[in-house]
């Protein structure tokens, strides 16, 4: 077998050892080629269920306190309680943490839409929790046509 051969067979091997195959393979363009997604933490699951606890809540603009959230505002108050500083803003909510593929969504990890106009935070069973206007913070699904198609790349913290 020639060197260059052996090579390639070596770094397929390293690829699919580390996880990382999918990734380098076949990106998304919501990942970072050769970077895996880390394991979620029971922080971040604790985040969403912490958002969950403020549904029915009014949706104010630039609001991040139970008397009121904005999308990214839900965002960074949910993973405040468990410790975790994150910006009020949805687009730069989305340059932290690790991409991650849409197929290999962990409740905590954030999900970003319309161009990163809007986000919220991953339940599981493909459903979301998020606060927007009308309705304040709810419940959404994934495959919900508007998400569908406004589809940006989701983050794990």
């Amino acid at each position: 077998m020639s060197a260059p051969r052996r090579a390639i067979l070596a770094l397929a091997l390293l690829l699919a050892v580390t996880g990382c195959a999918k990734q380098v393979l076949s990106p998304d363009l919501s990942a970072t080629p050769g970077a895996p997604a880390e394991a979620p933490s029971s922080r971040n699951a604790t985040a969403a269920r912490v958002a969950t606890r403020y549904l029915g809540a009014p949706y104010v603009w630039a609001g991040s306190s139970p008397s009121g959230f904005d999308c990214s505002g839900l965002v960074m108050y949910a993973f405040g309680q468990v410790g975790v500083a994150v910006p009020h803003n949805a687009a730069q909510q989305f340059r932290l943490g690790t991409p991650v593929d849409r197929s290999r969504l962990m409740p905590g990890d954030l999900v970003f839409f319309n161009q990163l106009r809007h986000n919220g935070i991953y339940l599981g069973d493909g459903r979301f929790v998020h606060s927007t206007k009308p309705g304040g913070v709810k419940i959404a699904r994934l495959d919900d046509d508007w998400f569908r198609t406004r589809w940006v790349g989701a983050r794990r913290l």
